[in-house]
């Protein structure tokens, strides 16, 4: 099963990072954002699986990106990524509707595939 992914960060470096990244654990990225309208733009176009989503937008949050995403039907699965740790608790990013958290610094390690790996209904 292809797992289709959106990329979303402001630093070009980090989004050719993390598109490696997944890339090597069998994830394809479809599309990649520098900010949260492109963003938007783009899961409404690729309709993707996953949104790879970082914290810190130039135009806005990744919390406000995922509480759009929520409303709608068939939204993807959010990862939030950012080096900044010290935020929201969990029950705040599900209320957002994200997945889970990831910190930039530990994506290397992190099992990327179960986290945007559907689940059945």
């Amino acid at each position: 099963m292809r797992i289709n992914i959106v990329v979303v960060d402001d630093d070009p470096g980090f989004r050719r990072i993390a598109t490696t990244l997944l890339a090597a654990r069998g994830l394809h990225v479809v599309a990649e954002s520098r900010d949260g309208a492109s963003a938007l733009a783009a899961v409404r176009e690729h309709r993707p699986d996953g949104l790879l989503l970082d914290l810190h937008l130039p135009d806005t949050d990744g919390l406000s990106v995922a509480r759009r995403l929520s409303e709608e039907r068939d939204r993807p699965r959010i990862v939030l990524t950012s080096t900044d740790k010290s935020f929201w608790s969990p029950e705040e990013l599900e209320r957002a509707g994200i997945e889970s958290f990831v910190a930039k610094d530990k994506l290397f390690d992190a099992d990327l595939k179960s986290l945007f790996t559907p689940t059945a209904p």
